[in-house]
């Protein structure tokens, strides 16, 4: 593959995934705690990086996709259900789940039948003192109050293990709405200024419209590398084929 074509076809693998990306935004607008990822492209040097090229020295500032998640707060919806909450400032749910430790805005909550309090996925949700339960939750009255303290019929039974991390946070997005830390031995710090609001749910940051207009324009730069292709692709054939032969 020729320098050239080798480009072009990088260019058009980037924007298909920044597509990528894009789209999953797109589809998580409605998603309880969804954080949207950001997509910037980082230059790459292909001598150091590439050795197929023929001349890879002549062929350097390539582009590369990377992505980092927003962690700006969504929008507050009230739902009224008593195991729903939201978090308003910076901070994070703690959730244990089979591969550890991981951290939400998901505050979306109920029990199950063992009275354990627990993300949608049947994920235990962490309080001060481990996992949460309460006995006989369907006829307890249940109060959060602002700081994260539980309360059955006004006597405190725990609290949610509320987290945050020194910024700018280096934390991976792991499925949806759970985040991990990129270093296993970072250490949580008790947030600063952090509200916990019972009865409402943190939609999703995603920005429709902007998300739909940066959509659009990867679209079209994907389809200016594809006619690039083509064209770099119709010149070698013509070569292969008509160089050297005889009129």
């Amino acid at each position: 593959m020729s320098g050239s074509m080798y480009m072009a076809a990088t260019g058009a693998l980037n924007y298909q995934k920044k597509l990528d990306v894009l789209a999953n935004n797109v589809a998580n607008i409605n998603t309880v705690g969804f954080k949207a990822d950001k997509v910037s492209f980082v230059a790459v040097d292909l001598a150091e990086n590439d050795s197929t090229l023929s001349d890879p020295s002549a062929n350097t500032n390539l582009l590369s996709v990377v992505s980092k998640p927003v962690f700006s707060s969504g929008s507050m919806r009230f739902t009224g259900n008593t195991f729903d909450v939201a978090l308003e400032g910076d901070g994070f749910f703690s959730v244990n789940t089979p591969d550890g430790v991981r951290y939400t805005r998901n505050g979306s909550f109920t029990f199950n039948n063992n009275g354990t309090l627990v993300t949608r996925d049947g994920f235990p949700v962490l309080g001060d003192g481990g996992e949460i339960s309460i006995n006989d939750v369907e006829d307890s009255k249940i109060v959060i109050d602002e700081v994260g303290n539980i309360y059955s019929d006004d006597k405190k039974i725990g609290a949610l293990k509320l987290v945050d991390f020194s910024k700018p946070y280096e934390l991976d997005k792991v499925g949806s709405t759970f985040f991990m830390a990129k270093d296993l031995n970072a250490n949580e710090i008790e947030p600063d200024e952090l509200k916990v609001n019972q009865g409402f749910v943190e939609l999703s940051n995603v920005d429709a419209v902007r998300a739909m207009t940066e959509m659009i324009e990867t679209l079209r730069g994907y389809e200016s590398y594809q006619k690039i292709i083509r064209s770099l692709s119709d010149v070698s054939a013509k070569a292969i084929n008509d160089v050297g032969s005889v009129q």
